[in-house]
């Protein structure tokens, strides 16, 4: 909005009219201008309209991944052979290849972004015609058993559905409007996702590189349309019996006080997650050319590797393969309530497989880094946990951040997710958690770039949003 039609105050009237930029470009971004205008009062109460169905939305997605998992890989096998046998994987991660690598190369939208590259800022919301190849290639790529997350999709679906009922609301819409309304139906669905709206604030923060009023300015329809569909995620959890399908843990560690062998044992965690951080891109990125060679046949090939990695962990440890796949977000509160279960040797093959995997999926399937990250950085603080001086709880802590921060590069969210998911724990566990995310960060940094650098691989910057108008 104009300036001039903001309402003036006596200090604007007495102050000269700020000097045009020079070149005769546009005027220089306002945020304040744009907070007063009756134009952002109406994209605030249209955030809050869409809150609710764009979080039914990303709840009936989420239902029917976990519905396509169970149906494969639990319900099927359970009527043909009593129980699903070790290969059962193997068909079913090939055909996710085959489907996946068709959605990306036929369909409009490549399938979303690349997850080998992180979250990624740039490029706009995805149009209502490359929201189908967005969606088919992740219902491919997480129900049929590939290890990516579901926070990519939902984001870019969530995204892309708010963006298109502003064009289709507003005549003319601003591009302004466009990435706000936009930042917050993605802000709604990741935070419904992760449980807790201060983490979306954080993820938009850090990948759309912004701060001071100007975040506030983005932030706050987000903000209003998270809120409005956490109601909406507990009230379908309740009425379907489903749950909620938010990160959470029902069982956590005990508190222990912070000692110094637990924060040096965070330096080493830390130290840890980078390396494992590293080499898990590195051969994600190594791969990325081999799968544009034959998308389809590469992906095919990749998937059955995965499903023999599957096989073969549960061959040698006795337990199900499903431990390797997904996502690891159901997975995880199984692993933490019952670590002591859990031999060194076991995690140690629980975390060489799934990491294994994770890299595989990252290279060629599409979905989210997010959650297999922090499974494998809750198993890496598991197994040193038994080392002396260190404690479940902060060792748990400082592997997930270290691991978020290593594949993310995000260390605020990633100092975040490891403290908020220890509940209770969160005061006694943040020092080694910071202390882990500081180390994996500055590690990660440190490190040669793991792999070849590809246009996919430079967003595009983050541009300066122009007054509404």
């Amino acid at each position: 909005m104009a300036d001039s039609k903001s309402p003036k105050t006596a200090e604007s009237a007495q102050a000269p009219p700020p000097a045009p930029p020079a070149g005769g470009g546009p005027p220089p971004f306002d945020p304040l201008a744009i907070i007063r205008s009756t134009q952002y009062i109406r994209l605030l109460v249209l955030a809050a309209l869409l809150g609710v169905p764009l979080s039914a939305i990303a709840y009936g997605f989420l239902a029917l991944v976990m519905w396509i998992q169970r149906a494969v890989f639990t319900d099927l096998p359970n009527q043909l052979f009593g129980s699903a046998p070790a290969w059962w994987p193997i068909p079913w991660l090939v055909l996710s290849g085959v489907l996946t690598a068709l959605a990306i190369r036929y369909l409009p939208g490549n399938g979303g972004h690349s997850p080998a590259f992180g979250f990624q800022t740039g490029g706009g919301p995805f149009s209502g015609r490359e929201l189908g190849g967005v969606v088919l290639a992740a219902l491919a790529t997480l129900g049929l058993g590939a290890v990516l997350g579901p926070e990519a999709p939902l984001i870019a679906i969530a995204g892309g559905l708010a963006a298109l009922t502003v064009r289709s609301t507003r005549k003319d819409p601003s591009p302004t409007a466009i990435t706000m309304m936009s930042a917050a139906g993605s802000f709604a669905a990741i935070s419904t996702l992760f449980g807790s709206p201060v983490l979306g604030a954080f993820l938009i923060m850090e990948t759309a590189g912004i701060g001071g009023i100007a975040l506030s300015l983005i932030v706050l329809p987000g903000l209003l349309a998270s809120g409005i569909g956490a109601l909406v995620f507990v009230g379908l959890g309740s009425w379907t019996g489903l749950g909620t399908f938010s990160l959470a843990l029902q069982s956590v560690p005990p508190q222990t006080e912070p000692t110094l062998p637990s924060l040096a044992w965070a330096l080493v965690i830390g130290a840890i997650g980078a390396g494992f951080g590293w080499l898990i891109r590195s051969v994600a990125l190594r791969l990325r050319p081999v799968v544009h060679l034959n998308r389809v046949l590469v992906t095919a090939a990749l998937g059955l590797v995965i499903g023999l990695i599957a096989m073969a962990y549960q061959l040698i440890s006795g337990r199900s393969f499903k431990e390797v796949l997904f996502s690891g977000q159901n997975a995880m509160p199984d692993l933490i309530g019952h670590a002591a279960e859990y031999s060194v040797g076991l995690l140690i093959l629980i975390i060489v497989c799934k990491a294994l995997a994770y890299a595989l999926s990252l290279s060629a399937f599409r979905g989210g880094p997010v959650f297999p990250s922090i499974f494998i950085g809750a198993a890496i603080g598991i197994a040193m946990s038994a080392l002396p001086g260190a404690s479940l709880a902060a060792a748990i802590a400082s592997g997930i951040g270290a691991m978020c921060a290593a594949m993310l590069r995000l260390p605020l969210t990633a100092t975040l997710l490891a403290v908020l998911l220890l509940g209770p724990d969160a005061a006694t566990v943040t020092p080694q958690a910071v202390v882990a995310v500081a180390t994996a960060f500055i590690i990660i940094n440190l490190l040669p770039d793991p792999g070849p650098k590809t246009p996919e691989s430079q967003p595009a910057a983050h541009a300066q949003p122009p007054a509404i108008a």
